[in-house]
């Protein structure tokens, strides 16, 4: 006989009030077969070496003399692993703003344009390129030589597009010659010069691209009121030849720039010629010092020094940022798409202007995916290894230093101490911990809503 209640009928197979059925039923063993796998797989690849680490790091580099906290108060002493901690900073600061910042902005643009996914897909191409490659790929774009380099060769276009380069970069005096060094890179000639006779005003190690194509040196001939003479490349190929003597096939150093100085002031100037002469108002040079200028022979501009100490971080942070920023516009396009369309065009037509709609209604909607792509981009940098060990060359290795290649390179490098890199590991979970545990807590708050 069954029982008719206002919530119901209830018989044999209604579950009694108050509890509740188990996910699984009643055969929690079937759940238990199912994670066990995954469970052993957990305690021998995380929970084993997490706590070995821990057990090691209090022991010396051998692993037989017990050491307590001597490891862990290496990691503030240490020169090498203070630079990886200040590293380890301008990393999680830098690189995850300016690739979510980036992403933002990529994610936001590319909703107006009709070739919007064309760019996303190039953006977010890097993405599928290995640290490995990406770092081989880097290391030659900060490459020093201009011929090699990409980033170089852009630098050093545009200087030389603004700057003119020295016509004959190294080139110098002999030293028995009549000119020598007077500072600067500069040289004068020894004694002043009189009009009554040719100035002669030989250079050795000249490169020869500068002279390919020039023409033979000429003797300057006499002009009334002229103060005259020749600057040439004393050197003959193949050997032979007077030093000091304008020989056969010896080659004039064209747009030389000559200074006519006295009392330590430029009275005259002028440029040599095609075949090297040039000619200076006798008024004015006649009894005066003559100056190549060190502009004539200053080395060619070769760039900025991407890898060296100075830069070679933000270098490498912006190789990371090229690889990660299409990842994080991905992201928060995705977010971008759930956006209600309605409260952007209420904004508008309330009277604001699109800084004002992105600023105040975007942004804090996407507020949430943000501090995703944020914390995502975080925990990921304070494990940063592989583009630093393959970018940075050896010269500037230890300025690039981080504290992932520091374990490795205490653990398993020239100078071995495991004890001091499972101090570095211990120390590198715990600063992961709180970013996972904001995480977490975000998780969370997302499930309840």
């Amino acid at each position: 006989m069954k029982v008719v209640t206002a919530g119901g009928p209830t018989g044999p197979d209604t579950p009694r009030a108050g509890k509740r059925k188990s996910l699984m039923g009643t055969r929690p063993w079937l759940a238990g077969a199912f994670l066990l796998p995954a469970l052993v797989l957990l305690g021998a690849l995380v929970v084993y070496p997490i706590g070995y680490s821990v057990y090691r790091s209090f022991f010396d580099a051998a692993g037989t003399g017990f050491v307590g906290m001597d490891n862990y108060g290496e990691l503030f002493t240490d020169d090498r692993i203070r630079t990886a901690l200040k590293n380890n900073v301008i990393w999680v600061v830098v690189a995850p703003t300016v690739a979510t910042a980036l992403g933002l902005i990529f994610a936001v643009l590319t909703e107006r344009v009709r070739w919007g996914t064309a760019f996303k897909l190039i953006v977010f191409m890097p993405m599928a390129i290995s640290m490995l490659a990406a770092g081989i790929i880097f290391r030659l774009v900060y490459d020093q030589d201009p011929e090699r380099g990409v980033a170089n060769a852009v630098v050093v276009g545009i200087h030389d597009t603004f700057a003119e380069p020295a016509p004959f970069p190294g080139a110098r005096p002999r030293p028995t010659s009549d000119l020598k060094a007077s500072g600067g890179g500069a040289f004068t000639t020894k004694a002043p010069v009189r009009a009554a006779g040719p100035a002669e005003l030989p250079l050795v190690a000249v490169q020869p691209d500068d002279v390919s194509g020039a023409r033979n040196a000429a003797v300057a001939r006499p002009q009334p009121g002229k103060l005259v003479g020749t600057a040439w490349s004393d050197f003959t190929r193949g050997g032979g030849g007077k030093p000091g003597v304008i020989d056969p096939n010896e080659k004039a150093l064209a747009g030389l720039k000559v200074e006519a100085v006295k009392d330590g002031k430029v009275v005259a100037s002028t440029t040599t010629a095609a075949d090297g002469t040039f000619a200076l108002p006798a008024g004015q040079a006649d009894g005066a010092l003559l100056r190549l200028p060190a502009s004539n022979f200053a080395q060619a501009y070769n760039g900025v020094d991407w890898l060296g100490p100075t830069l070679v971080t933000p270098a490498i942070i912006g190789s990371y940022i090229w690889m990660w920023a299409g990842f994080a516009m991905v992201l928060i396009a995705a977010g971008l798409a759930s956006v209600p369309r309605e409260l952007l065009e209420a904004a508008r037509v309330d009277g604001a202007n699109e800084w004002q709609v992105f600023r105040r209604v975007t942004v804090p909607l996407l507020a949430p995916v943000l501090v995703v792509v944020l914390v995502t981009l975080m925990i990921n940098v304070l494990k940063i290894f592989d583009l630093v060990y393959i970018i940075a060359p050896g010269s500037s290795l230890k300025d690039a230093n981080v504290l992932a290649l520091q374990l490795f390179q205490s653990s398993f490098g020239t100078d071995v101490n495991q004890g001091l890199g499972s101090a570095i590991a211990v120390f590198l979970l715990l600063l992961v911990l709180p970013v996972m545990w904001v995480n977490l807590r975000r998780l969370r708050k997302e499930r309840r809503r």
